[in-house]
């Protein structure tokens, strides 16, 4: 999607102010009425050569990776041999597989602030998608969003 300059503008404000991409997403479709993939809203800010401003992250301790024997096939997901960190209550846990699921760009777990989990990836067209371990389940709105900013934070780490 093509943006005129007072749009470009805005985003760059935006970024100032040190939004996240996911904010910046939603105030395009409020603000500006313009509706965008959260994937869109990245190249958006990449090919505007801007940088999202970082938000100074707890430390956390990284997950162990599994050993050399621990992986026999090479469409093996790391999530699937190391079980993901037990979500603290009220919080969202974001992990990014070594290896994306066939037909992804990308992908990993999440568990929200229920304790449900979830898998989530970007297919090839950079939508994401979310597939529930509990058929049915909708996550709430804030956890959503929560999921979102955890999400930009660690595709970030690894220069996505």
């Amino acid at each position: 999607m093509n943006l005129d300059d007072e749009q470009r503008k805005r985003v760059t404000e935006w970024i100032a102010q040190g939004l996240k991409l996911s904010e910046i997403q939603s105030r395009l479709s409020s603000e500006l009425g313009v509706q965008m993939t959260y994937m869109d809203v990245r190249f958006l800010v990449d090919d505007l050569k801007l940088t999202p401003k970082d938000v100074e992250r707890p430390k956390t301790p990284t997950a162990a990776l599994p050993g050399p024997g621990s992986a026999s096939a090479p469409n093996n997901r790391s999530t699937a041999a190391v079980p993901p960190p037990a979500a603290k209550p009220g919080k969202i846990s974001v992990q990014v597989d070594q290896v994306a699921r066939p037909g992804a760009m990308v992908s990993g777990k999440v568990t929200f602030s229920d304790g449900k989990t979830a898998e989530w990836y970007f297919d090839q067209a950079g939508r994401l998608g979310l597939v529930p371990q509990e058929q049915g389940y909708r996550p709430s709105e804030s956890d959503l969003q929560q999921f979102q900013a955890a999400l930009d934070g660690e595709l970030s780490k690894m220069g996505f």
